[in-house]
């Protein structure tokens, strides 16, 4: 199974794909869209109580939001279902579908990591 890559040049998001890069976003909009350029791990305390056994001693440790990106992989479909997604941004919004899609997965690396 293929994976595609995510890379910044020029100050803007790219993933690969078969096509050649999908332009994402400004890398920029992408940081800030994430809540700025680090991401510290915390665990509440329902998660603590719900999952005993659960290994918290990374709680605290901040991660660079932009590594993150950067060790991101994505499958076909995802960078299908990402293409298909407009990249222009609406009156009402700060980032584009494309770039709103690509955030949520980046989000959740943070929270959960990049397996």
């Amino acid at each position: 199974m293929d994976r595609y890559e995510t890379f910044v040049e020029d100050g803007t998001v790219y993933v690969g794909s078969d096509d050649g890069p999908l332009e994402v976003a400004p890398l920029d909009d992408i940081v800030a869209a994430a809540g700025g350029p680090a991401w510290t791990i915390t665990y509440s305390e329902a998660e603590k109580e719900r999952y005993a056994g659960m290994d918290t001693s990374d709680e605290g440790l901040v991660v660079d939001v932009v590594d993150m990106l950067h060790a991101m992989t994505h499958s076909q479909r995802f960078v299908e279902t990402l293409a298909a997604h407009p990249t222009e941004v609406s009156a009402d919004d700060t980032i584009s579908p494309r770039a709103g899609l690509f955030v949520g997965k980046l989000l959740e690396n943070l929270e959960h990591g990049v397996a």
